[in-house]
């Protein structure tokens, strides 16, 4: 599955040089410590010629010390610029000179199902899998994340956060997030990966190099994972310290209407919980418990004031 030189008219030495590997710590008290650990570890692409690198954020966010690692053997500290939750990109600053080349941005919009790309890690070819397109759609998170429109890549690549997707001209066309799986028609399961489209960073990545977050109100949270069930919302836990659990939201109920409106996928949830305003408006949930419904009301917050400061340096 690895790619070959022959395959591509552009050079794919020079395409996969640009992807490096990324190691971050995070500090036990930090708030996504229990969800997403105090060392994590994956992939960081290459953008700029002044070492500014884009990964996914999951990676980066919180992190009290990140490290960039090269195909060389050099490991070079970097300092976190921006993370994203609505798209879910992450940005990371070089603290020396890498002397690398950078992949351009490309258009995630122009790629069609059925597109060969390749999904690489850092290490060059024998760390990137040849893989295909094989859909553009919704997604959906149980963490309040939606994407109108990802893209989904097979087969999978097990190294996937923030791998750089490079489509058919040698650009950057997304980033990986995830490693999900469905069922083929003969009943077998596929891995294969999601991908956030790099469309999504364009109009933001000014922001977030300058100010480190997107010039756009904050969306209300209210600290909830929950799931689908035979056409039911059920909320599978709570955030320990957010808006759903102060306002006594519990693991196992139901949730039938926001605000009025009845809701019955992740993304019909998070889309009308967004559209009730900026982060800090009032949530009404209609809840079933224990053969009864009730109306709560969760007063929303912003998810990224929980959220420890990047470490100067």
């Amino acid at each position: 599955m690895q790619p070959k030189h022959e395959d591509y008219e552009f050079e794919l030495d020079l395409a996969l040089s640009a992807v490096v590997g990324l190691r971050s710590t995070i500090h036990a008290d930090a708030f996504t410590a229990k969800t997403l650990g105090t060392e994590r570890g994956g992939n960081g692409v290459l953008i700029s010629r002044e070492g500014l690198v884009l990964t996914i954020g999951y990676l980066v966010v919180e992190a009290e010390t990140v490290w960039i690692s090269l195909a060389d053997g050099r490991s070079v500290q970097g300092h976190v610029l921006a993370y994203d939750h609505d798209t879910g990109f992450g940005l990371v600053q070089a603290l020396a000179r890498l002397d690398l080349p950078w992949l351009q941005l490309g258009s995630s919009a122009a790629a069609e199902v059925g597109d060969s790309v390749i999904l690489a890690g850092a290490g060059g070819p024998a760390h990137a899998v040849a893989a295909e397109i094989i859909a553009k759609q919704e997604f959906a998170g149980y963490w309040e994340y939606a994407l109108d429109e990802a893209i989904f890549t097979a087969p999978s690549h097990s190294n996937w956060g923030g791998a750089a997707l490079i489509g058919t001209e040698g650009d950057l066309i997304g980033i990986g997030s995830l490693q999900l799986q469905q069922t083929r028609s003969d009943g077998s399961e596929e891995d294969l990966n999601m991908v956030v489209p790099i469309d999504l960073l364009k109009p933001i990545l000014k922001d977030l190099k300058t100010t480190g977050r997107a010039n756009r109100p904050a969306r209300p949270w209210i600290g909830l994972y929950a799931t689908e069930m035979s056409d039911r919302l059920v909320v599978a836990g709570v955030s320990s310290r957010g808006p759903a659990r102060a306002a006594e939201v519990r693991s196992g109920d139901i949730i039938m209407a926001v605000a009025g409106r009845e809701v019955h996928t992740l993304g019909e949830l998070f889309r009308r919980i967004w559209s009730l305003g900026e982060a800090g408006v009032e949530v009404p949930l209609l809840v079933y418990r224990n053969g009864r419904t009730m109306d709560i009301r969760v007063t929303s917050a912003d998810r990224s004031s929980f959220f420890r400061s990047p470490t100067l340096h």
